[in-house]
């Protein structure tokens, strides 16, 4: 909790939301986003994620939602060197605050996409956070969570319209 509070401390005077990004530093994102829409096997994995508009993707698998952060998130936060997770058995409510990541750069508070209850961390970022930076969609994911209301995946945004968001903020 108290690192919670320092955080909030830390991330006050910083402008809500991700920084923005000139046209030139979204290239390379783009050119990313191509060349995972060309590989039939990211296109399949890129398709069944959803997206917040903090930036949080999930994947759902049965009634299990595997969580992370977006590949626009981790560029704008940089390289990250902590990340400050909820506990196992934490029950979350949809865009509650559950954790922060901090990098080099600034720190950024996590929202849970869904309501439901923590079922596993991942670890692995304890010892290596800048898995969430390598890669964000696979080794780098952050809670995997119960769905307690399938519904609310209907309120979340495809790759498509998670795309559109990002190139608004362009």
């Amino acid at each position: 909790m108290a690192m919670r509070a320092a955080l909030r401390r830390l991330t006050a005077n910083l402008p809500s939301g991700l920084p923005q990004r000139s046209p030139a530093a979204a290239l390379p994102a783009t050119r990313l986003l191509w060349a995972a829409r060309t590989s039939s096997t990211a296109a399949a994995r890129s398709e069944a994620l959803k997206f917040t508009d903090k930036h949080e993707w999930v994947r759902v698998e049965g009634d299990i939602g595997t969580v992370g952060i977006s590949n626009y998130a981790q560029e704008a936060l940089g390289d990250v060197v902590y990340c400050g997770l909820p506990e196992v058995g934490q029950r979350l409510e949809q865009m509650e605050d559950c954790g922060a990541l901090e990098s080099v750069k600034a720190a950024s508070e996590l929202y849970s996409p869904l309501t439901g209850e923590v079922k596993e961390i991942n670890t692995e970022l304890a010892d290596n956070p800048g898995l969430v930076n390598k890669a964000c969609y696979t080794d780098g994911w952050l809670i995997k969570m119960t769905i307690e209301r399938p519904d609310e995946l209907e309120g979340l945004m495809d790759q498509a319209a998670y795309d559109h968001l990002i190139k608004s903020l362009e």
